[in-house]
């Protein structure tokens, strides 16, 4: 698919991997929805970036606020990708030294990553369904889950549980959407440099990367955006769960 003069919608678009896609959307000359909760943030990025920028303050968890983003990017013209970045990854033991696992807390993560995910996946499929098809595509779903889908740490109860529901709704997101020529793809990334990993210490953070067999660092934001537009362009991909990640496996703890 060119993205020359199409529409793309990414959520959590305004920092970390959400804003690495943005930018690599706009170079493909997409014009780009950002869709994030700070208004102040996503505003400054929408301006930094150019007037193919646009800004949406929406919780994807909110029916009205996604689709008021959804209206945005079609007033725009064809939308043909939705990147979906927002997430949340508090951690939370079953039982730690405070008690059993708040289920408030796992409701929350599972409410921001799954509820989330699939607000958009929904929202956005519906209107792609309404547009016609370019040759043998209409568009294409991107979603992002995490290597603790697969290899999830002591206290990632409620993010690994995320994330590896994310993983398991492609492929069933994926022939659904088959007959309305519309592709769903999943990102799982390994330890990658976002604004939570940079909070913490600098020991911490080469640590980390040393753990990560080749290449032995973080991976770069700019790396994930790579790998989104490699999807798009790529008619044969779909209803898979990609891991980038160094070939990493994580530890328990």
């Amino acid at each position: 698919m060119d993205l020359n003069n199409t529409v793309a919608l990414v959520t959590g678009g305004a920092s970390g991997l959400g804003r690495a896609t943005t930018e690599r959307l706009l170079a493909a000359g997409a014009q780009v929805v950002m869709v994030d909760l700070n208004a102040e943030v996503g505003q400054q990025v929408a301006s930094e970036l150019g007037s193919s920028a646009h800004f949406v303050s929406a919780d994807v968890t909110n029916e009205e606020q996604v689709q008021a983003a959804v209206d945005m990017a079609t007033g725009l013209g064809q939308l043909r990708v939705v990147v979906n970045c927002a997430g949340v990854a508090t951690p939370g033991k079953l039982v730690s030294r405070k008690g059993p696992l708040a289920l408030d807390a796992l409701s929350k993560v599972l409410s921001i990553n799954v509820v989330g995910t699939v607000n958009v996946c929904s929202l956005a499929a519906a209107a792609m369904q309404a547009q016609e098809n370019v040759g043998e595509e209409r568009g294409v779903i991107v979603n992002t889950a995490s290597v603790a889908a697969f290899d999830g740490q002591i206290g990632q109860i409620a993010y690994s549980a995320s994330k590896g529901a994310i993983a398991s709704v492609t492929l069933p997101m994926a022939r659904e959407l088959a007959s309305s020529q519309i592709r769903v793809v999943t990102i799982a990334p390994g330890i990658f440099e976002t604004p939570m990993m940079a909070g913490l210490p600098e020991e911490a953070q080469e640590s980390l990367a040393k753990s990560i067999p080749h290449p032995s660092r973080l991976g770069k934001p700019a790396e994930y955006a790579q790998l989104v537009e490699s999807i798009v362009a790529n008619p044969m991909l779909n209803g898979e769960t990609i891991r980038l990640d160094g070939a990493i496996r994580m530890a328990p703890k």
